[in-house]
C-alpha cells in the first residue's frame, strides 16, 4: 500500500512537471517573427514594418519590363506578354498581371491583390502608430508621412489600372463585412490627393545617408501631380468607349470641369518645381553622353524618388539586371525587352524634322544625324559598344553591334552564303536569345560592367524632375498657355541637344506627346499615356523591326553599305476593354458587391 502511494505521488509530480513544461513550451515566442505587441512597442521594429510596405513600389529593371506591354518593346521570350498586347486579358486570365504568374513582379506588385495587401499594412500602421511611444518624435512623424505617401502611391496605381476601387481606410478584423463596393473614380482620386498632401506636410525635403530612397516632400507632391495629370486626361472625361456602361462614375468623372482639373494638375506640378531642389541633369558631356550618364549614375539632380536595389537574397532572380536582361546576346546577355521599330522611328532627326522611311536619304542611312537621345537609348547595326567578352574578341575586336546579315560568294560551291551577325538570333553565340527587331536597349546599361557575371548597382528612377516638367507642359498646352509650354518643353530639348519647337495648337500637342515618348522611353509612363490620351487603338498595331542586309554585288563582293527593310515582327491588336484591367474572377466571387469593368 505504501508502495502504491509512493508510485502515485511520483506520477502526480511527473504530471504536474509535464504540464508546466507544456505550458512553458506553448508560451514560447516564435523564433522567426515578432509578436504584434512587441512590434508596436519598438520603434526599430515599426520602421522595419514600414520598410516592408515599400515593396509596393516596384523596381522597373525586371526581366519583363512594362515597355513590352505597349509600343516601346517586345519580350523576345514572350512569356505571355503578347496576350496583353493582343488585348486577350480577361477576368479568368490575367497573364503577367496575375499574382500567381511565375514571373513578372513588376506588374504583380501593383495589381489588385498585392495593392490591397499593402493597403492593409498601411491601415494597420495608421491604427497602431498613435499609441506607439518613440524616443525620437521626429522619426515617428516621418514614418507617418511615409505611410501616407505609400498609401497615395498604391491607390494611384490601382486607380490608373482599374478605375475606382474599394476605398479601405481601416484594417478588417475577423467576422467583419468584407464585401465593400467600389468607390467612384472621383472619390479615390480625392483620397490620393488628401494622402499626398498629408505626406508632404510631414516629410523632410531630403532623405540623406541610409535614408536615401525613402519618400520626401518632393515625392509626395510629385505623385499628387502625376495623379492629377492623369485625372485631367480625356480617358476620364469620355466614357463613351465603355459602350453604355451602367456606372460610369467608376471609370470617369460624371460632373465638374475638365479645364479646372488641368489647372489643378498644372498647379501641382508647379509646387514641385517651386521647391527649388531639382534641376535637369547636365554634366558637361555631349548631349548623348549626358543622357546616358543620367541613367547609370547612382545620384543626380533630377532624382525625386528612386527605388534602390536590395541584396540578392531580398529580391527575386528576375529583378535588377538591366544589362543581363536586355543587353545583346552577342555579349552573352539575353536581349530581352528589345525596342520595336515604332519607338526608334519616333526619334526625330537632329534638325528636328521627322524621321521617315519613305525619305530616300533617311532610308539609306537611318542611324545618321538623329536626336542625340537616339544614340543613348538604342544599340543598332554598326553602333560602337563595349568590348566583347574574352572568348569573342577574336570575332569582333572593336565591339561593334552586328544585327545584320552578310551575303558572301562561296567560290567552292558557286553559291551565296548568308553570314549572320554576332548579335542576331541566328548568330553563333546564343541563338535562343536575341532581337527580332534589329535593335537592343542601351538606356540604363552601364558599358563598364560585364553583365554576364556582375549585376549593375543603379537605382530605378520612379519619379524624376523631367517628368514633372513634362507634366507641367502638358497642362499648360491643354489650358491654352502655349508660350509657357514651349518655354519648358524647349528647356528639355536644349538639354538633349535638340532645336526648339515653335509649333502651336494641335501640332504643339503632338510635338509634346512625341517628346514625352522619346524622353521617358522605358520608364513606365507610356503604358498609361496611350490610354489616358485615348490613342491606344492607333498605337497597338503590329510591332515592326528592321532587317539589315549587306548584299552581294555583281562582282561577287559584298557591299560595305547595308540595305534596310522594315518588317513586321509581332502581331498586336487592340480592344477598348483594355483601357482598364479586369477585376479577377476570384475577387468577383469573393465580393459580390464588386462591379466588373466595362466590356469584360
Amino acid at each position: 500500500m505504501k508502495s502504491n502511494k509512493t508510485i502515485y505521488a511520483i506520477l502526480l509530480a511527473l504530471a504536474v512537471w509535464v504540464s508546466s513544461c507544456s505550458e512553458e513550451f506553448l508560451d514560447r515566442q516564435p523564433l522567426d517573427q515578432y509578436a504584434e505587441v512587441a512590434v508596436w512597442n519598438d520603434e526599430n521594429l515599426i520602421e522595419t514594418f514600414v520598410n516592408n510596405i515599400y515593396f509596393a513600389v516596384p523596381h522597373g529593371f525586371h526581366a519583363l519590363m512594362m515597355s513590352s506591354l505597349v509600343d516601346e518593346s517586345m519580350a523576345v521570350w514572350d512569356w505571355e506578354t503578347s496576350n496583353a498586347t493582343k488585348s486577350l486579358i480577361n477576368p479568368s486570365y490575367l497573364g503577367v498581371w496575375d499574382e500567381n504568374f511565375w514571373t513578372g513582379r513588376r506588374y504583380q506588385q501593383i495589381n489588385w491583390t498585392n495593392g490591397f495587401r499593402q493597403i492593409r499594412n498601411c491601415n494597420i500602421f495608421m491604427e497602431k502608430i498613435g499609441d506607439a511611444e518613440f524616443a525620437d518624435e521626429n522619426l515617428k512623424s516621418r514614418l507617418i508621412g511615409e505611410v501616407h505617401f505609400l498609401r497615395a502611391f498604391i491607390y494611384h496605381n490601382l486607380l490608373s489600372i482599374y478605375g475606382g476601387v474599394p476605398l479601405i481606410k481601416g484594417a478588417y478584423g475577423l467576422g467583419e463585412d468584407y464585401e465593400q463596393p467600389r468607390a467612384s473614380y472621383a472619390e479615390v482620386l480625392a483620397f490620393v490627393v488628401e494622402e499626398a498632401d498629408k505626406a508632404a506636410e510631414l516629410l523632410p525635403l531630403q532623405q540623406l545617408g541610409s535614408n536615401m530612397g525613402r519618400a520626401t516632400k518632393g515625392a509626395a507632391l510629385a505623385i499628387k501631380a502625376r495623379a492629377l495629370l492623369y485625372a485631367a486626361s480625356d480617358l476620364y472625361h469620355n466614357p463613351s468607349w465603355a459602350q453604355g456602361f451602367s456606372q460610369p462614375e467608376l471609370i470617369s468623372f460624371t460632373s465638374g470641369d475638365q479645364m479646372s482639373r488641368w489647372r489643378a494638375a498644372k498647379d501641382a506640378a508647379r509646387d514641385v518645381m517651386d521647391l527649388g531642389l531639382y534641376s535637369l541633369h547636365t554634366s558637361g558631356e555631349d548631349p548623348s553622353e549626358n543622357f546616358q550618364q543620367l541613367f547609370i549614375s547612382k545620384e543626380t539632380s533630377e532624382d525625386i524618388y528612386v527605388r534602390f536595389l536590395l541584396q540578392r537574397v531580398q529580391e527575386n532572380w528576375d529583378i535588377g539586371d538591366p544589362g543581363l536582361f536586355n543587353g545583346p546576346n552577342g555579349y552573352h546577355n539575353w536581349g530581352g525587352n528589345t525596342p520595336i521599330g515604332q519607338l526608334a522611328d519616333d526619334f526625330e532627326m537632329a534638325d528636328g524634322t521627322k524621321f521617315d522611311w519613305n525619305n530616300p536619304n533617311h532610308a539609306a542611312d537611318p542611324y545618321g544625324s538623329r536626336d542625340p537621345r537616339f544614340y543613348a537609348t538604342f544599340l543598332y547595326e554598326g553602333a560602337q559598344w563595349r568590348q566583347r567578352p574574352a572568348n569573342l574578341r577574336d570575332s569582333d575586336p572593336q565591339g561593334i553591334i552586328q544585327v545584320g546579315q552578310w551575303e558572301r560568294y562561296n567560290a567552292a560551291t558557286n553559291r551565296v552564303d548568308i553570314v549572320n551577325g554576332l548579335d542576331t538570333r541566328q548568330g553563333p553565340i546564343e541563338d535562343w536569345n536575341g532581337t527580332y527587331t534589329g535593335y537592343y536597349l542601351k538606356k540604363f546599361i552601364d558599358p563598364n560592367v560585364d553583365h554576364q557575371y556582375f549585376r549593375q548597382e543603379v537605382p530605378w528612377r520612379v519619379m524624376r524632375y523631367t517628368e514633372v516638367l513634362l507634366n507641367y507642359v502638358e497642362a499648360c498646352i491643354e489650358l491654352g498657355e502655349e508660350s509657357e509650354a514651349r518655354t519648358y518643353l524647349n528647356m528639355i530639348r536644349e538639354r538633349a541637344g535638340m532645336p526648339p519647337v515653335t509649333d502651336s495648337g494641335q501640332d504643339l500637342k503632338e510635338r509634346y506627346r512625341n517628346e514625352r515618348r522619346v524622353e521617358l522611353a522605358y520608364e513606365d509612363h507610356r503604358y498609361f499615356d496611350v490610354r489616358r490620351w485615348m490613342i491606344a487603338p492607333s498605337v497597338y498595331g503590329d510591332a515592326t523591326g528592321v532587317r539589315v542586309r549587306y548584299q552581294l554585288l555583281p562582282d561577287n563582293t559584298t557591299s560595305p553599305n547595308p540595305t534596310y527593310t522594315v518588317i513586321n515582327v509581332q502581331e498586336r491588336a487592340w480592344q477598348d476593354r483594355s483601357y482598364l484591367l479586369p477585376i479577377k474572377l476570384d475577387e468577383m466571387n469573393r465580393n459580390f458587391s464588386l462591379i466588373q469593368n466595362p466590356l469584360y
